[in-house]
């Protein structure tokens, strides 16, 4: 991943906190037939200090990913945050030396770890009812994997894989202008608050948000 030094991020929190609002992640493993890719939600989980040291999830058994890339395949995992398109004209600079282009601001984290199967259905619930909990665990009337029928799970335990990626490492690029003056960038932040896609004042509220953070 290229990472400039000012959008580089490493913190796990930071790390944690955009896996869990944007969980679905691009993996992608290299296997005998070439490159295979897979969208699957992963769940981030964490060591005692606070380090992200696996990723967990599940799809479903007649994807042929997990096949194709077979038990311990090294994988990458890349989760995606909010993106936005920035204009030249966002900034209040150009005004006075024009010696400005377009650019893209965006949130990315690159996961690359060992692929382990979980193929036993009675072992796979755990990887689908965990994700499950984490997402859930905001709404008033949280869902539970116990609320349907036992029976109804036992049969979906039958149509899954669990899947584990453990870590050998994780890196992030958060890039929301912190390379340019404070005034381009509240110009910067001000336009795509006005835009009318809502990626883009996701964006801008971000930039609001981590104004400051390292």
């Amino acid at each position: 991943m290229y990472r400039p030094a000012a959008f580089a991020v490493d913190d796990p929190a930071r790390l944690g906190a955009l896996i869990k609002a944007h969980p679905l992640a691009c993996l992608v493993a290299h296997g005998p037939k070439g490159l295979v890719a897979a969208h699957v939600p992963l769940l981030a989980v964490t060591d005692p200090d606070g380090r992200i040291v696996e990723l967990i999830g599940h799809m479903a058994r007649a994807n042929p990913f997990w096949v194709e890339a077979g038990e311990g395949a090294e994988v990458l995992a890349v989760f995606t945050g909010p993106d936005a398109y920035v204009s030249p004209s966002m900034y209040p600079s150009k005004a006075q030396h024009c010696r400005v282009v377009p650019t893209w601001n965006y949130q990315r984290i690159e996961a690359r770890g060992r692929l382990l199967l979980i193929t036993e259905p009675s072992e796979t619930r755990p990887y689908f009812e965990a994700p499950t909990d984490v997402m859930e665990a905001v709404r008033e009337s949280a869902w539970s994997v116990d609320d349907a029928p036992e029976a109804y799970i036992r049969q979906l335990t039958l149509g899954v894989v669990g899947l584990r990626i453990a870590l050998s490492g994780i890196e992030g690029v958060f890039k929301l202008s912190q390379n340019k003056s404070e005034a381009d960038r509240a110009g910067v932040e001000t336009g795509l608050a006005a835009e009318d896609a809502s990626a883009a004042r996701a964006v801008s509220k971000l930039m609001a948000d981590t104004r400051g953070a390292a």
